[in-house]
């Protein structure tokens, strides 16, 4: 008659505590096998084999010294070594500490996978403006002033006080009626451009206002005897809304170390 094979779990003896039987080890040549016993999710008995392997390691005295300490607790009579019922063993974390060129290089290269997001307002560059190269140079200067030029003759434009009829100068608020119309003309666009720096020239002034509008004419006042400059010019446009974005665009604007003053031009007194 053949034997019949039953069950390991069929076997456990019922007077074992919550009827499992105890967690058993033996060791052969490097490896160590732990055969466990427990209930599943559902209330079955399982049996688990653990199988490690044995290997030696140097480690620092400190850990040496920690490892023959006396247990206590739950563990008092646990053999040396973690024990899985009160012991949870973790995966070992490893921190890789990097500098901040490595950090900064890395950053780069997950920003390049994807698509660029900053773009310069300066210089137009695929980099955020704060650190544009440009920052605070001339280049910068002269957008600013494009930006501000643009949005000043924009809001002229879209004045809604303004009818777009054709209104002439003497008919216009503070015209003189004794006043030349040609006179009258030039000074409804012209503006004052005071706290100048006596190095100041002609050609520097062409460039400081040749960005805003055209212009008709120029006059730089200077001293007769040294020929410099007295700190104060006139600057005639062609169109009175240039003439008021050059003096929202200028007025207090950093020009050769100096804070620049623009204003309307006062028509002289008769």
């Amino acid at each position: 008659m053949k034997a019949f094979k039953t069950s390991w779990a069929d076997e456990v003896e019922a007077d074992y505590v919550d009827g499992l039987p105890p967690s058993s080890e033996y060791i052969e040549g490097d490896y160590k096998y732990v055969t466990e016993y427990k209930f599943n999710d559902d209330g079955k008995k399982v049996k688990v084999v653990r199988t490690f392997k044995i290997e030696k390691q140097v480690v620092p005295k400190a850990v040496a010294r920690r490892r023959s300490w006396v247990k206590f607790g739950d563990s008092r009579l646990d053999k040396p070594g973690p024990n899985s019922q009160t012991t949870m063993a973790s995966e070992e974390i490893f921190m890789l500490f990097t500098g901040s060129k490595e950090f900064e290089q890395t950053h780069e290269t997950q920003i390049e996978a994807g698509k660029n997001i900053a773009k310069c307002r300066i210089c137009n560059g695929e980099h955020w403006s704060v650190n544009c190269p440009y920052k605070g140079t001339a280049m910068d200067r002269k957008t600013q002033m494009e930006n501000k030029a643009n949005a000043a003759a924009a809001a002229a434009v879209s004045d809604p006080n303004k009818s777009g009829k054709y209104v002439p100068p003497f008919m216009k608020e503070g015209g003189g009626g004794g006043k030349s119309w040609a006179r009258e003309r030039d000074e409804s666009s012209a503006v004052r451009i005071s706290n100048l720096s006596e190095s100041m020239t002609e050609a520097d002034l062409e460039e400081l206002v040749k960005k805003i509008g055209p212009h008709t004419k120029m006059y730089l006042a200077r001293e007769k005897n040294s020929g410099l400059c007295k700190g104060f010019a006139y600057v005639h446009f062609k169109f009175r809304q240039d003439a008021a974005a050059a003096i929202e665009i200028l007025n207090g604007h950093g020009y050769d170390h100096l804070i620049l003053c623009v204003e309307w031009s006062k028509p002289q007194a008769s």
